[in-house]
């Protein structure tokens, strides 16, 4: 887990799933994570505006394609950002609870915990590569992608809030199946 500010219920839900957890500075090098040869790379949430942590984005790209990558809130931003999108400052940001999210692949509506001030542009994905998963039904921004062709996913919202909503906690598992799935 890289730790760009992680939070800690975010640990104790992949704990709960039976993940042995090794928490990474931010600026660990891509290189030290994969001498550690884990089974999966999660990229935490954290403050700030994401284009300014380019040392995390270059990391992002050379794991890609490594090792199945789960990422949340700013994780998922320079998820974005490493695979060619841009983001932007949202002109309120989206915090609390109750955000409605769809999930495209289902059509399910999730109620979402939410504290983000900036989201990435769908536009500027390259959609060849990164299918849309989640959108907020509030204001149509990007909730969710996952790439088409490797094993890696991410969503802005936060599916371990506590206490609660819960509704998201299905993708805790999903990176489990997928780390599973994709083992040496």
């Amino acid at each position: 887990m890289f730790d760009y500010g992680v939070k800690q219920n975010i640990l104790r839900r992949l704990a709960s799933y039976g993940c042995d957890l090794t928490v990474v500075p931010a600026s660990y090098s891509a290189e030290q994570v994969l001498e550690m040869n884990p089974d999966g790379i999660f990229l935490s949430n954290g403050p700030g505006d994401p284009d300014a942590v380019k040392y995390a984005i270059l990391n992002i790209k050379k794991l890609i394609g490594k090792k199945p990558i789960f990422g949340i809130c700013l994780g998922h931003q320079l998820l974005g950002l490493a695979l060619g999108g841009k983001t932007y400052k949202l002109k309120f940001g989206h915090r609390g609870a109750n955000h409605p999210v769809k999930n495209l692949k289902t059509g399910e509506i999730e109620i979402t915990s939410q504290n983000h001030g900036f989201a990435v542009d769908w536009k500027t994905m390259d959609q060849s590569q990164v299918e849309l998963t989640h959108i907020n039904l509030n204001d149509q921004t990007v909730e969710g992608f996952e790439h088409k062709h490797q094993p890696v996913f991410c969503v802005q919202y936060h599916p371990e809030a506590s206490p609660g909503p819960h509704d998201s906690d299905y993708l805790f598992s999903k990176f489990m199946k997928m780390m599973e799935e994709n083992k040496d």
